[in-house]
């Protein structure tokens, strides 16, 4: 009987660990234990050191511990220990030894904190993130550019980024390359970094802000210094108009007379400041705050209706609503939009 029930428990017990260690198997897009920026790496090495001293004070604790349980455990004939009232010795040592630690851990965490501020050399490359619900709008102040959820850096430069809210509280975080900054109207904070690796990040609000908050994601891609030079001068660029007798040039007719025009801005053809530019959008890799990937089938949708997708989008659904063949031109035309 004894057999069975332990056969039983092992059956139990061995889903249960192969459970547990699944989620040890990864990907993690969004780790921040693997570090591709100075600030990041600057807060991975504090958490490494803090983390070995707590596991030096836990090893100490329970080895104190399980030495107490064992050495003076209840034993028959034998007469209770002797307890200990005013060792100073000891007294001193237990007061002293947390104080050295908290400095051990206190000094380089306010070295962090201070390198970790948000400063920059002045040639930084700076950039003003506003977020809104629900999506990020990323103006480049010196390169007058304005641009949406996915930010483009150079590889070694340095960047600062000046984080502020056009709505509600929002908080920027991109865990590869730094840490959280909270994004509140009225009032700017930043953060510093230097990205050490070229590569696409992921990274979303860390701040409850409404229906769609958890949709609420974003995409640092850092470039080459070349070819972030590129990326840029396509960006300032207008957008090419479309071949005369095309779908692209029907849907950028059919653009231009819809609501999308009282929302988004694309040079040359519609200045709307409420949705995010669309200027170049052909030339994203996601829509919808990094929702869904930048195709046909998913901007079709999302056209046709946005909140259907994303819980409290603004972009509502068109009345009349427009026609299959009327989204398919717009889907068209904004994919041309590179």
């Amino acid at each position: 009987m004894r057999i069975f029930v332990a056969v039983g428990r092992l059956r139990l017990w061995l889903p249960t660990a192969a459970l547990v260690m699944s989620g040890c198997g990864g990907p993690f897009p969004q780790s921040t234990l693997l570090p591709r920026s100075d600030f990041a790496r600057a807060t991975d090495v504090l958490f490494t050191d803090i983390f070995w001293w707590a596991a030096g004070v836990f090893l100490v604790v329970e080895t104190l511990l399980v030495v107490t349980l064992i050495r003076f455990r209840h034993r028959e004939g034998r007469a209770a220990p002797k307890p200990t009232h005013g060792h100073t010795l000891l007294e001193i040592a237990w007061t002293l030894a947390p104080a050295a630690i908290l400095v051990f851990v206190a000094v380089p965490t306010v070295r962090t904190i201070f390198a970790t501020s948000g400063e920059a050399p002045a040639d930084a490359l700076k950039v003003d993130v506003i977020g809104h619900q629900w999506w990020w709008e990323l103006r480049y102040p010196d390169l007058a550019l304005v641009t949406a959820n996915e930010l483009h850096v150079p590889l070694g430069r340095a960047v600062q980024l000046s984080i502020t809210s056009a709505d509600v509280i929002h908080a920027f975080w991109a865990p590869p390359l730094g840490g959280k900054r909270d994004a509140i109207p009225g009032h700017v904070n930043q953060i510093a970094f230097r990205a050490d690796r070229v590569g696409d990040y992921g990274g979303q609000c860390a701040e409850f802000c409404g229906a769609s908050h958890a949709n609420m994601r974003l995409r640092v891609v850092v470039d080459s210094d070349s070819g972030f030079g590129r990326w840029a001068t396509e960006q300032l660029e207008g957008p090419a108009a479309p071949a005369p007798g095309t779908i692209a040039e029907r849907g950028k007719a059919v653009y231009a007379r819809s609501a999308c025009i009282g929302c988004h801005t694309i040079q040359g053809v519609s200045p709307g400041v409420i949705g995010p530019n669309l200027t170049h959008v052909g030339s994203r890799t996601t829509i919808a705050s990094g929702l869904f990937p930048n195709d046909s089938a998913h901007l079709a949708s999302w056209i046709a209706d946005a909140p259907a997708l994303k819980p409290g989008a603004l972009m509502m659904r068109m009345k009349p609503p427009l026609s299959d063949a009327d989204i398919a031109a717009i889907v068209a035309y904004l994919e041309s939009l590179k």
